[in-house]
């Protein structure tokens, strides 16, 4: 079990990151909230991973915290959610956030996540209820609001320099596409949001807000 990579941060491709460790790159596949987190690029990051082994891959899932990591694999256990739905739910609100949605029943929030829809939803509060009983919230919580309306997901500053050339627009795109949303939701929420010179990051970020 790989449960931990501490290297130098090589590359970043929304959702995967390439971090290298001891002279081997490792691909890790990340929820937004943790790759919002990550320093620039080849500085030393950490990164809490949880390796999935299938017949047909190896996969690494990375999170920059260890209590998003344990939300991880809690909504990995649920029925019907495997790890592509649980990044998303993780790419569009904290772990700390979700739970103040689980434990006030707000639907209405977690079926704006890609992916989920009513039914989805609704088993999520209801297997993930007893599971967060006894959660203990890491930092203060902004509640999220009835009609749906997740708080701005991370403070930090989005705003860095990259070492490679991309097109951002397009690179914001596909990472929304990986993360459940359609290509017509993605296109127009990065055409919504997109400024000269944005990175893809700060792209990312705002499409997300914009589509809560």
């Amino acid at each position: 079990m790989i449960g931990r990579l501490r290297g130098t941060l090589v590359e970043k491709n929304s959702p995967e990151i390439l971090i290298e460790c001891a002279g081997v790159g490792y691909e890790v596949t990340m929820p937004m909230t943790s790759i919002y987190a990550l320093p620039e690029l080849e500085q030393q990051a950490t990164i809490y991973t949880h390796f999935v082994v299938r017949e047909d891959a190896q996969l690494l899932y990375g999170f920059t915290n260890k209590v998003e990591r344990k939300l991880f694999r809690l909504l990995i256990k649920v029925n019907g959610v495997g790890p592509k739905l649980a990044l998303a739910v993780l790419s569009n609100m904290s772990a700390d956030q979700f739970v103040v949605c689980v434990r006030h029943d707000d639907i209405a929030a977690i079926v704006k996540i890609p992916g989920v829809g009513k039914k989805t939803a609704e088993r999520l509060l209801i297997e993930m209820r007893d599971r967060l009983k006894d959660w203990q919230a890491q930092q203060p919580v902004q509640l999220v609001s009835k009609d749906g309306v997740i708080p701005e997901q991370l403070s930090a500053d989005l705003s860095q320099e990259t070492t490679f050339i991309s097109d951002n627009k397009t690179d914001a795109i596909n990472a929304l596409l990986s993360l459940g949303y359609k290509q017509v939701q993605a296109d127009k929420a990065v055409k919504s949001v997109y400024n000269r010179g944005m990175s893809s990051e700060d792209i990312i970020r705002d499409a997300l807000k914009s589509m809560v």
